[in-house]
This record gives structure tokens, sequence and C-alpha cells, in this order.
């Protein structure tokens, strides 16, 4: 008979009192426990091989290397390792980016307490669990037209210049280098053939390939 075992939880979360929650709340679950935690990303990539995590829970707003960034530095030296975010932020850039870079799962610190340790049952049964709003906001992101010209990075861009996000601040938001955008921007115009933002925007909301 194979001898049973416990999911082994990682956390990765610089608030020391939310980072206590969590340690205890899955301390708390009979098939789940904690093998370490730490304040941040630069913490964890140090100790985490030794850890041997089945899933890794990831807040995104940490000091030095964000949660997005650190995804496939924790995937390499744990390519078996579920990550699952946990943050505050629901923005439709942040959610993508995460998951393109490998995260399986997205939730919300709002989440029922419970549903955090079913998440991770979740994820360790194949599944990709995600708040609510978050799984409505992807379900709608596919439901913008299949025969987009653009990229989902050019979709993004066009969206954050749409809510008059500057090249600064969408360079920020999704971790790319300013002359990144400008090249995105460029390829935009090229591909809906105008030459201004407005034009971009009115025809790419005519379009529906941006919200």
């Amino acid at each position: 008979m194979k001898p049973y075992t416990k999911t082994k939880v990682v956390i990765i979360e610089d608030d020391l009192v939310i980072r206590n929650g969590y340690h205890y709340l899955i301390n708390g679950a009979e098939d789940c426990i904690v093998n370490n935690s730490y304040g941040s990303v630069e913490e964890a990539i140090k100790g985490i091989k030794n850890d041997f995590p089945d899933v890794i829970l990831l807040d995104i707003d940490l000091p030095g290397i964000n949660g997005i960034e650190a995804i496939p530095l924790l995937k390499r030296n744990n390519p078996a390792a579920y990550v699952l975010i946990l943050t505050v932020y629901d923005s439709e850039n942040l959610v993508f980016e995460a998951l393109r870079k490998g995260a399986s799962g997205y939730l919300l610190k709002n989440t029922i307490p419970e549903a955090i340790v079913s998440s991770i049952r979740e994820v360790m049964e194949g599944g990709a669990p995600m708040s609510a709003n978050i799984a409505r906001m992807v379900i709608k992101s596919f439901q913008k037209s299949l025969d987009s010209p653009l990229s989902k990075r050019e979709e993004q861009v066009l969206e954050l210049i749409s809510i008059g996000k500057s090249r600064i601040h969408i360079a920020d938001e999704l971790f790319i280098e300013p002359c990144t955008v400008k090249t995105h921007i460029k390829n935009i115009y090229a591909k809906l053939e105008v030459h201004s933002k407005e034009e971009a925007i009115r025809i790419a909301r005519e379009h529906k390939l941006i919200k």
C-alpha cells in the first residue's frame, strides 16, 4: 500500500501576519503541510531547493523581485511544483502575464480560507483554480474577436493606452522596457492601418479587439 503523504506547500509573502495566517490555515488541513515560508523571492530562491514543494503560494507585490518575475525562477529550481498566485491585484494584464509565465492558478486575497486549501487540492489534481471574477475575466478575454490581427501582448498594450496609460506606466505594468512598448505601438498602427492612438482605439473597439 502506498504510504500517505501530505501536499508540501511553500509560502512567499512579505506580510508576516498574512504569512503566519496562511501557515496556520494550511497546517490545519489534514492533507497539507507548510514546508517553509519566506518574506521575499530572494530568500526563497536560496532555500527552496531543499524544500521540495508540491505547491508554491506566491504573492505579486514583493520587495525586490516581484511575484510575476519570480515564476520562471521558481519553476527553474522546482519544475514539478505548481505556482498559485495569491494577491490583491485583479488586473487582466497581471493575470495573463502570470499564467503565461507558468502560474497554475490565480487567487485573490479576499478568497475565503477554505477555498485556498481547496485550491491547493485542486491544482494537485490537475486543475487551474481561479477566483470567480478572475475566471470571468479570462472567459471574457477569450470572447473577444478570434480573428484579431493583434498579438495578446499588443492587445494588452492597446488596452492600457485606451485608459490613458503612458508608455512608462505600460512598461512598468507589463514588466517590459519602454522601447519594447514603442515597438508594440508601431506594430499595432501597422496592423490596424492607422496613424494615431485615437484611430487605433476606435477601430479596435469597433472590431471588439479590446474592451
